[in-house]
């Protein structure tokens, strides 16, 4: 039975580490259920992203769209940032690995992560990587929002050591958080099937996650 985790930094977040099965053929995994984000909207499209190691996606934001992200090969560090006004983690920041290093080492590291709306995201491929991302809503141009992904009130570690982080033109121009217009700020709203009760009520806080990164 795959263990899914409330984060403990940022309302909404969950992480979910699945069943591996393994033998003498390779691996079998359970990459995503609907059932391990209470309250969630069924996800709709899914998205393959291949980066080369040094790649910096992000940070991006929707207001109306959630994520679920699954790196199917190679090593990745998530930054996530709350943005949602009136949130109680807002203004926190994670950052945490998702994969495995490529080396035949990461057999069993297979986890997976939620990102609820308002949540800004990016990730740095710290190998060449494969990363799968589900979504609950289509496609949606304007709804395609971003913050720049050095904002030094974010502080994210994105762990590229001695890589040149390489950004798309996109992703250079983005706004730091304090300059994102008021129209397009995100808002906090309780997930979860009952209104009144958030996502991080109804499942067990995850107290053991790497998510914070070297020295935070």
């Amino acid at each position: 039975m795959a263990e899914v985790r409330a984060s403990s930094l940022i309302d909404g977040v969950v992480h979910v580490s699945p069943v591996v099965h393994t033998d003498g053929r390779g691996v079998f995994v359970e990459t995503f259920r609907q059932e391990w984000v209470p309250g969630s909207r069924p996800m709709v499209q899914a998205n393959r992203a291949d980066r080369v190691a040094g790649s910096v996606v992000g940070l991006h934001y929707h207001l109306g769209q959630a994520d679920y992200w699954y790196v199917s090969s190679g090593l990745v560090r998530v930054v996530l940032h709350d943005l949602r006004s009136g949130s109680p983690t807002e203004g926190s920041t994670a950052c945490f690995d998702l994969g495995g290093p490529g080396d035949g080492s990461d057999a069993g590291v297979h986890g997976g992560v939620y990102i609820p709306p308002g949540v800004a995201h990016g990730f740095a491929a710290l190998t060449d990587a494969t990363i799968t991302y589900l979504v609950d809503a289509y496609y949606d141009p304007a709804d395609e929002l971003g913050v720049a992904w050095d904002d030094p009130e974010i502080a994210a570690d994105w762990g590229l050591g001695s890589l040149a982080p390489v950004l798309s033109e996109r992703d250079l121009a983005n706004p730091r958080a304090a300059d994102i217009p008021d129209e397009i700020c995100p808002v906090w709203a309780p997930t979860g099937s009952d209104p009144g009760v958030s996502l991080s009520d109804q499942l067990t806080p995850d107290e053991s996650t790497t998510e914070g990164g070297p020295g935070l």
